[in-house]
């Protein structure tokens, strides 16, 4: 990016070795062993990424986090109520194979083990697909994890509770494995002081009515947002080796979903998921998760060595 060009964006673009500098003497929290239980396959993320781009990161959050709750005390001074303090939401969006799981399971380790805010919550928003039972009455099979495949009025009601402050908020469970919602199964969100969100279309927003009737997004409950980023090339090879790595793996159990995929040849899986990625994952990505990068307030951009090379965080 150019002098000219640098100077309009509306983000500060730091070198991996200048975000590393920003940790100051955050301690890390976190070790070698935890952070290879909470990568996902195929990401080479590691103690030194931990330091270099996470802790600057976690850092940085747990600023916003205590501004955000100095400024929730002073507004209910003023207002003279006592609430309870809402919790602060964290989104994270991206492609598929790009990552979001891994970043969002590092923050939440990282961010935990701050003194201020010690109960921190996941939520990936897989569990809000709609049943595959009504992805195939509605012919949404194919445009599974595309916007209209998510029961968005039942994601924002669980949104809507955890801003509220509601005890207990239940979500739905989702099963990689089976490939569907898992029947009668939810996860229980209860007060958290933070809570990272983290899926593929979560920036997404629509067009604005013509009436200016509120429409409510996802991302209208985030409080800060990052954007997974890595060129296309890279993430279909990411995709392709996932594939793989899934056919020795989960594929192979014969109650898998996906368990016919374990017999494919070598050239075949490649086909396969080549197949796949640009049919369904690349579609959505073009479509709809890569417009919403310009929305947030962190990107991460990746390299072809999974590793992130330079971060983009926007002015105030």
């Amino acid at each position: 990016m150019d002098q000219n060009t640098s100077r309009l964006s509306p983000y500060r673009i730091f070198t991996r070795t200048e975000w590393a500098k920003l940790r100051a003497d955050t301690p890390l929290t976190l070790t070698a062993a935890e952070v290879e239980e909470l990568r996902g396959v195929n990401d080479r993320v590691n103690l030194d990424e931990v330091v270099a781009i996470y802790l600057p990161l976690s850092r940085l959050l747990n600023l916003y986090v205590a501004a955000s709750q100095d400024l929730f005390s002073v507004t209910q001074n003023f207002l003279g109520g006592n609430n309870h303090k809402v919790p602060y939401i964290i989104g994270i969006a991206g492609s598929v194979a790009g990552g979001k799981s891994t970043t969002a399971r590092i923050l939440r380790g990282l961010l935990a083990r701050w003194p201020n805010h010690p109960k921190v919550a996941l939520l990936p928003t897989d569990g809000f697909l709609l049943p595959n039972a009504v992805l195939e009455r509605e012919g949404l099979m194919n445009r599974k994890g595309f916007p209209e495949s998510y029961d968005l009025p039942v994601l924002l009601k669980f949104l809507s509770d955890i801003k509220a402050g509601n005890h207990n908020v239940r979500a739905p469970v989702y099963s990689h494995f089976s490939y569907d919602i898992e029947p009668g199964k939810h996860i229980t969100i209860d007060q958290p002081d933070i809570l990272i969100v983290e899926g593929l279309n979560v920036l997404q927003t629509g067009r604005p009515p013509r009436d200016g009737k509120a429409i409510p997004y996802v991302s209208d409950y985030f409080d800060f947002s990052i954007f997974i980023d890595a060129d296309e090339n890279d993430l279909r090879t990411w995709y392709v080796n996932r594939f793989f790595s899934f056919r020795e793996t989960a594929f192979a159990d014969p109650k898998s979903y996906f368990h016919r995929y374990s017999k494919l040849s070598d050239v075949e899986a490649q086909e396969t998921a080549t197949r796949i990625w640009e049919t369904v994952n690349l579609a959505n990505l073009r479509e709809n998760v890569l417009p919403t990068r310009q929305r947030a307030d962190l990107i991460l951009r990746k390299g072809p060595d999974h590793l992130i090379n330079s971060v983009y965080l926007r002015k105030l």
